[in-house]
């Protein structure tokens, strides 16, 4: 069976059931005792397994299935959580992630996994001897609990026919693999013999193999039991058949007797079992279809429309050119539609940063047993959306982050009882949305940063002089640790150095449109605000003119504009400046910057402004003219124009016209 169709489903499927794996396992070590983790984690080891096996990977499947066999146990109370074991499931987990991995690289997926694998048998014999010692049965086979008027009516017309009516239980090998299919092989042999009339755990219950080791029909034939049992015994992986004929007017004394002690429980489960059934209606009504589509087609998609805005922009100016009403009308309901097009296309862009967030927890939990720290994480806003593009470049700044909260950020749990503090330090994750951008925050209630160990350090590797120290801000300080090289760890550590690489992470982050800034407090803890456009393709710009040159400025970094005498720029460290709202903030003449040709206007009494802001920093940009905002397609200037000074792509305007997209974090020092 040639299976490589299927491999691009089985790597994704197999991702999303690691991925809980791992998140419902620090769920359990919280909570040992909760039933619907070890349910879900039961559930995701043996939909693994049965893919795995399917696709032929045989080491996949087997680490699955001890996997699945040690939570069988702790789903039927036979083994306890304990926090030794922990560790073990967590190893176990790693060594799946690595044979995904491996497959999805092209390799076969082969692994040692021999040691984990005698870990898992250990956890799983250890526990059910010990539940032997205290007379608990190890595997307890299922039984025919009840039966309607129709199914005793057939049992007992059979009876009065000459046939045979018997209770057998089949217990499979806890080796099997797939238990389903040994379920579908003994039903055929039977179906052969006789007729199955009921089967304890239903059928669709079997086929999903819900379902421990054994299971047991009501089956009716003219074969003897032995016959039976020879049969059956053909099918592989079966551990054991036992045949016994089934006494319907013992069944009848049996159900009188439970009838008579538990009338109220009996009552009260039908009741209980007619509210999960109405749950179980309403959560289909309610069920979300959904489809898998690669992320190459959606980036396909986009591109076209892309090309769409582009002649929407063409086709709006000439309907303005032509002054035609019906032209203008059909342009008008065309942008309107196309409008909702695009937020359609970008929301299927969108992906919740939990893709990310996910991977922190257990990341936290391997550093702080590094670290010999007691560390939470506390993640809030994990279902905030944003585009793919953003998700797929954000993840390595985060980690980076994290571990540098991890490993200068939190103290040892004897330095925090010093301090006053609870052992336990607290790791905050949040997202949020705000307007068009995408709000990350990285906090932690550790030692913070030291103001005075950051400037020395910053005077010693002249990144800043001793008179530009005076006039810094806290804010401004703090950014220091994010300068190219700075560091202010005494010691580098292999898990991070304060600030070491933080220079990559900020430009990362400004490469995607964003900014980072810091706010800290010594002894208290230090926080990391990365803010993100929710989007990088279609953006809003503020278009202006130099000379006949057009250019635009992203909204996001656009706070207002404004037109002010020539009278109003001040001189201040031989810098034009302007006060704006009791703020001095420096001008920035783009047509300097850019070396725009052409002859000067007449000399005019008023100055065009844009005031731009790159985190707490505000510049005037001074522009010949505003043109107005719209929606451009952000185009890269491609491999031959790489680190252009101030410009971060281009666009093509409805009039055919070429404008550069202005960068203006590279402007704001």
């Amino acid at each position: 069976m040639d299976t490589t169709e299927y491999l691009d489903v089985f790597l994704d499927e197999s991702r999303e059931h690691l991925e809980s794996l791992y998140k419902q396992l620090l769920a359990l070590e919280k909570n040992p005792a909760e039933k619907t983790i070890i349910d879900e984690i039961f559930r995701a080891a043996h939909t693994l397994k049965g893919m795995s096996a399917t696709m032929g990977y045989n080491d996949l499947a087997t680490l699955t299935h001890k996997l699945e066999n040690v939570f069988d146990g702790i789903r039927y109370d036979k083994i306890k959580v304990k926090t030794e074991m922990m560790d073990v499931l967590f190893d176990a987990v790693d060594h799946l992630t690595a044979m995904v991995e491996d497959i999805a690289a092209g390799g076969n997926g082969n692994r040692d996994v021999h040691q984990v694998t005698a870990h898992l048998d250990a956890i799983e014999n250890k526990e059910t001897t010990d539940d032997k010692k205290t007379g608990e049965p190890a595997n307890a086979l299922e039984t025919i609990t009840s039966l309607n008027e129709f199914e005793l009516s057939i049992l007992n017309e059979s009876a009065e026919r000459g046939f045979g009516n018997f209770e057998i239980t089949v217990e499979l090998r806890a080796d099997c693999l797939l238990k389903g299919a040994r379920v579908f092989m003994v039903f055929e042999v039977l179906e052969k013999l006789g007729e199955v009339i009921k089967s304890e755990p239903s059928v669709n219950d079997l086929e999903d193999e819900n379902f421990e080791s054994s299971f047991t029909v009501l089956f009716v034939s003219r074969c003897n039991q032995r016959e039976i049992a020879e049969k059956i015994n053909k099918v592989s992986e079966i551990k054991q058949v036992t045949i016994n004929p089934f006494s319907i007017s013992g069944y009848k004394q049996e159900q009188a007797k439970q009838q008579q002690t538990a009338e109220k429980p009996v009552q009260q489960t039908k009741e209980t079992k007619t509210e999960e059934i109405t749950l179980k209606q309403q959560g289909k009504s309610t069920y979300n279809k959904t489809i898998r589509v690669n992320i190459d087609r959606l980036d396909v998609l986009m591109n076209l429309f892309e090309e769409l805005v582009i002649d929407r922009g063409r086709l709006e100016q000439i309907s303005m050119d032509l002054n035609h009403s019906d032209l203008q009308e059909t342009v008008e309901r065309m942008t309107r539609v196309s409008g909702d097009l695009q937020s359609i296309i970008l929301t299927i862009r969108m992906v919740p940063v939990d893709q990310v967030f996910n991977r922190f927890p257990r990341m936290i939990r391997q550093l702080a047993r590094d670290l010999n720290k007691n560390v939470e994480i506390e993640i809030i806003g994990a279902e905030t959306e944003l585009d793919r593009t953003v998700i797929d470049e954000i993840g390595d700044p985060l980690v980076h982050l994290i571990r540098n909260a991890m490993d200068h950020g939190i103290e040892t749990p004897e330095i925090r009882r010093q301090k006053g503090k609870p052992e336990q330090g607290t790791i905050k994750l949040e997202a949020y949305h705000s307007g068009n951008h995408v709000f990350i925050e990285i906090s932690d209630d550790g030692a913070g940063i030291n103001k005075d160990k950051v400037l020395k350090k910053a005077i010693a590797n002249a990144v800043i002089s001793q008179n530009q120290a005076k006039s810094l801000t806290d804010n401004q300080i703090y950014e220091l640790i994010m300068a190219s090289g700075f560091s202010t760890a005494d010691t580098i550590s292999d898990i991070s150095g304060r600030g070491v690489g933080l220079d990559v992470v900020k430009n990362t982050i400004e490469s995607l449109g964003g900014n980072i800034s810091i706010a800290a407090e010594v002894g208290k803890g230090s926080t990391f605000s990365i803010q993100l456009p929710l989007t990088l393709s279609i953006i809003s710009v503020l278009l202006i003119e130099l000379q006949t040159e057009k250019y635009a400025i992203p909204l996001s970094s656009v706070i207002e504009t404004a037109i002010i005498h020539k009278d109003d720029i001040m001189h201040a460290h031989r810098k034009k400046v302007i006060d704006f709202r009791g703020k001095v903030i420096p001008l920035v003449f783009l047509k300097d910057i850019f070396a725009v040709q052409g002859k000067d206007p007449e000399q005019q009494e008023y100055e065009s402004i844009v005031i731009a802001r790159k985190g707490d920093k505000l510049a005037g940009l001074v522009v010949d003219s505003f043109i107005g905002q719209q929606e451009i397609v952000l185009k890269s200037l491609g491999n031959y124009l790489t680190d252009v000074f101030a410009i971060s792509g281009a666009t093509i305007l409805g009039d055919g016209q070429v404008a550069l997209i202005i960068d203006c974090n590279a402007l704001i020092k």
